[in-house]
């Protein structure tokens, strides 16, 4: 395989996976509670705070179907609330789902609901269980970032008549800036008449920190052959002012090699951006690079 087909099948590759990170919630409260007999709550009221756990965290899903509320208390106690509208649906204020029911048993046409946990190092969970929820209010940011949130909650699990029944309200940190990222490639490179080992590179710039990966080749159309080679190379990103990069590289076609003169320089740059668990791409660029006699 030549070395232009090779990089189109390098450029078309998965994209880096990245994964959200969590944000304590700036202010926020979890309770609930159930009457003798209902198998979570074993009969007792419990609540929690922001700021007084080890983490308040409430994540939502890129399409804005479902959203997961994570308490960790101490060593030992924690609680997971996870809840979702139907497929293809939005999570909508002001909408009480009913019918819910957790996976698997849950159909694509069903809401689902899930509150479980460990307390003082008990897990405390469902086999099979059924309730509804109400979003009273909730506020989306960039990726399905939960900004604020206020819901119910009622589960019946395992059977029981008796429900498990909560409240939940938090305000999330102000949604982190989306990153936004620009590369450039220099008009102009050097080559090596020694070696025929070229040197190009370019510019990146980011609106916040980020790693970014820089994917490329760079051929010459010349009259008896075509030298080519790929490169990969990776950037630490700081906003303010655009971070340079350069490569050196020889030709990866047998018996070829660059020369002084005009070459084409295909780049491309990706990152991740761990706020939200996404990859930015910056597609693939295309330019003319002058090499020179170094």
């Amino acid at each position: 395989m030549g070395v232009v087909a090779a990089m189109t099948v390098a450029l078309t590759a998965a994209p880096l996976v990245g994964t959200a990170q969590a944000h304590g919630a700036a202010s926020g409260s979890l309770s609930f509670g159930g009457e003798p007999g209902e198998p979570i709550s074993g009969g007792q009221s419990y609540g929690y705070a922001a700021g007084a756990v080890q983490l308040f965290d409430v994540q939502g899903s890129r399409d804005e179907n479902s959203l997961t509320v994570a308490i960790d208390a101490d060593q030992g106690t924690l609680w997971r609330l996870i809840v979702a509208a139907p497929d293809g649906q939005k999570l909508t204020e002001g909408t009480t789902y009913t019918g819910a029911k957790q996976w698997p048993y849950a159909q694509p046409a069903d809401p689902e609901l899930v509150f479980s946990g460990t307390d003082n190092g008990t897990e405390k969970g469902c086999n099979t269980n059924s309730g509804s929820f109400t979003i009273e209010h909730i506020a989306f940011g960039p990726y399905g970032y939960v900004h604020e949130l206020d819901a119910t909650f009622e589960q019946y699990c395992n059977g029981s008549t008796v429900p498990l029944r909560g409240e939940v309200h938090a305000v999330m940190p102000e949604p982190p800036v989306v990153l936004t990222m620009g590369m450039n490639t220099d008009p102009s490179g050097t080559v090596d008449v020694r070696d025929h080992q070229i040197t190009v590179g370019g510019t990146v710039t980011c609106n916040k920190p980020a790693s970014v990966s820089l994917t490329g080749q760079v051929f010459q159309i010349q009259k008896k052959a075509t030298p080519g080679a790929t490169y990969g190379t990776t950037v630490a990103c700081t906003p303010g002012a655009p971070v340079p990069w350069s490569v050196s590289l020889t030709s990866q076609e047998p018996g070829t090699s660059f020369q002084p003169g005009t070459a084409t320089m295909r780049s491309k740059a990706r990152a991740d951006d761990r706020d939200y668990g996404v990859t930015v791409d910056s597609g693939q660029q295309e330019s003319e690079v002058t090499l020179s006699k170094a």
